[in-house]
């Protein structure tokens, strides 16, 4: 399969030695895989990372306003304790440190691995984890429902909120606000291929879509025949309003490309959601459009609401500098 690359088994530290030659604010531990800031100042540090093929997440969140640290593992791999340990300690300025979690079991493992670890060393470090995809039952038994886009929105709001001088209390309930108002739902239309690979993972008829597919490709709630862009919006946020209660409610809205899918398309999409918000009387505050949480080169997309109150609104339009999601 074509692919820009040199060795497969190198691709993730060479994309993050790109990135970091390519944005001066960032610096890069080559030996653990960890993007972090150059001008951390002295307040409550955020750690978030996972698998890499997810990009720009999460090394495109590290900057002013947002992470302090982002630790990759392998493509669709959770980074180990060790990784994940390392970037707590560049992210550490001596206010504790947050890690913000996507609810895989891999990721949920080693992060709270590696949280004990820098405990040990006298670290104050605690975590939240996210699970914003309405496409998987919530269950207390199981890993339940997954991570995907609506972590790039607690990445902004619990940054605001460190960039302010709160405590590491304080940000992370405020992040644990945002989690608990922040629903997505996906779609995809292709498969994708991961590096030194030469056959995709699953595969889809050319008139089938996934309803429900999980960002490393994992089943979807049904495939079905492809339908056009309003309808697709209408069943993705018909599920999301489903299983919270956005009636009368301001949000900020993430429509998301995972990888494949042009910007054209995408901004239809935007355009079907606003239409579908306004008939409901739900306040769009704010919203994105673009690739925040992808899936290597496939083609399809997310939307993501965040019930928000005076508190949120502010977090998330307080100024933010980062490669993938710059706040003016």
């Amino acid at each position: 399969m074509k692919k820009l690359m040199n060795d497969p088994r190198q691709i993730v530290a060479q994309m993050l030695s790109g990135m970091s030659h390519a944005l001066p604010f960032l610096s890069f531990d080559r030996q653990h895989n960890v993007i972090y800031r150059r001008d951390m100042e002295e307040k409550v540090g955020l750690v978030s990372g996972g698998g890499a093929g997810h990009e720009p997440a999460h090394a495109g969140y590290v900057g002013r306003g947002m992470l302090d640290a982002a630790v990759a593992g392998n493509v669709f791999a959770s980074p180990g304790p060790d990784a994940i340990l390392e970037g707590i300690r560049k992210a550490d300025a001596g206010k504790g440190v947050l890690l913000i979690i996507k609810n895989y079991s891999g990721d949920v493992m080693n992060f709270q691995m590696a949280a004990e670890l820098a405990q040990m060393e006298g670290r104050e470090v605690e975590s939240v984890v996210v699970k914003d995809d309405v496409a998987v039952p919530d269950s207390t038994y199981s890993t339940g429902r997954r991570g995907i886009a609506g972590t790039v929105l607690v990445h902004k709001i619990a940054g605001a909120k460190a960039e302010s001088g709160a405590s590491l209390d304080q940000v992370k309930a405020v992040a644990e606000k945002c989690i608990s108002g922040v629903r997505t739902m996906g779609m995809a239309m292709t498969p994708c291929i991961l590096p030194g690979m030469q056959e995709v993972g699953f595969t889809l008829g050319k008139d089938e879509m996934e309803i429900g597919m999980g960002i490393h490709g994992e089943p979807g709630v049904h495939r079905q025949k492809i339908v056009p862009a309003a309808d697709v919006a209408q069943i993705l946020l018909d599920k999301i309003l489903a299983d919270l209660d956005y009636a009368g409610s301001e949000v900020a809205v993430l429509v998301n490309g995972l990888g494949g899918t042009p910007l054209m398309e995408l901004y239809v999409m935007w355009d079907e959601v606003y239409r579908i918000l306004g008939d409901r009387d739900i306040r769009i505050h704010r919203g994105w459009v673009g690739n925040y949480m992808t899936s290597l080169e496939m083609a399809g997309c997310s939307i993501t609401l965040l019930k928000l109150d005076e508190e949120l609104k502010l977090l998330l339009d307080r100024p933010s500098m980062t490669a993938a999601f710059p706040v003016a």
